[in-house]
């Protein structure tokens, strides 16, 4: 078990301690169940006051708090709470799967496959013809990588990810368990004779650097030409692309939500849990789409749009007020 005095931990995040404590430090845990040698985190003055019903001997918190730690209890002030999180957690980390051979002797890997140094390869995983790999890739078990694509330096694919042919990832990727890059995208039109036609999608996925796609997603590939996601876009579980859409730099794609084919988003674009987004639909840089709205048309840069069919937020409070009033006034008549 990892242990770690609290002026370790503050080594890393180079912030303030405020108070003492002499326990070591076992874990991170939630202000609520956290134990007396566990650490816990403050990143909202809202949570400020499940302080003092805690057990948590040390908190990180934001240099603005307001409160004090107590006895034997530190505090650990930082500029972004949020952010030193993350660098607690790294320093508790357990270690990823283990391999005792860089490629496993049941992976299946065509002879005209280029591995970079340093690429592992896991059970059952397949790789197929004039794929190249960079450098210390990691592949888990039962991963697929199909003809011709490339996948990029330091790049992790979980168990169950399938790459189809013709497909490009950059470097430092990560893909969860089950994402399929590269699925058909889906085109059908109806004919009189033969039913519902399939339209042949001939094009590719094209994936920047720094990427990471959650567990059962798809990124479905091009019509013709590509499916772009720039660097830096992270896409949460159960995610739907479809072909031919682009994403901008650093957009953000909540679990459940969905692009239509063509769609376009600009630059740190940030897509809500559950909403949809129409086909051929541009959404500028910056905007926010709210969680379980419904896009039927352009967005601007820099807005902020809720509801479905989505209108801007300020428009949709209106509304939202206008109907609650509407259903308290008849209420009251009736």
């Amino acid at each position: 078990m990892k242990t770690f005095s609290i002026q370790e931990i503050n080594d890393v995040l180079q912030g303030v301690i405020v108070g003492h404590t002499s326990q070591n430090i076992t874990t991170p845990e939630q202000l609520e169940t956290a134990t007396e040698t566990e650490i816990s985190f403050i990143g909202n003055k809202k949570y400020e006051k499940f302080w003092q019903s805690s057990k948590a001997c040390v908190a990180v918190v934001n240099e603005d708090i307001s409160i004090e730690p107590g006895e034997n209890r530190a505090f650990i002030k930082v500029k972004n709470a949020d952010l030193a999180m993350s660098q607690v957690l790294s320093l508790f980390a357990p270690p990823t799967p283990i391999f005792e051979v860089d490629i496993h002797p049941t992976a299946v890997i065509d002879e005209t496959a280029v591995i970079g140094s340093g690429t592992r390869i896991g059970a059952g995983s397949y790789i197929g013809v004039n794929v190249l790999l960079g450098k210390n890739i990691t592949i888990y078990p039962n991963v697929t990588i199909l003809d011709e694509c490339s996948i990029g330096d330091n790049t992790v694919l979980w168990p169950g990810t399938v790459i189809r042919e013709r497909c490009h990832v950059g470097m430092n990727c990560i893909f969860h368990p089950n994402a399929t890059i590269g699925a058909d995208g889906f085109g059908f039109r109806p004919d009189p004779e033969r039913g519902l036609v399939k339209i042949p999608q001939i094009g590719n996925v094209v994936i920047g650097n720094n990427v990471e796609i959650g567990a059962n997603s798809c990124v479905d590939r091009g019509k013709f030409s590509s499916t772009v996601l720039g660097d830096g876009c992270k896409i949460d579980n159960l995610v739907q692309i479809g072909h031919n859409s682009k994403l901008g730099k650093f957009c953000i794609m909540a679990g459940n939500s969905g692009l239509a084919g063509s769609v376009t988003l600009g630059n740190g674009v940030i897509i809500g849990g559950s909403a949809s987004i129409k086909d051929h639909t541009t959404i500028g840089d910056g905007s926010t789409i709210g969680a379980c709205s419904g896009v039927t048309a352009d967005v601007p840069a820099g807005k902020t749009m809720l509801g479905y069919p989505a209108v801007e937020a300020r428009d949709a409070l209106k509304q939202w007020a206008i109907l609650k009033r509407m259903v308290r006034n008849l209420s009251v008549k009736v």
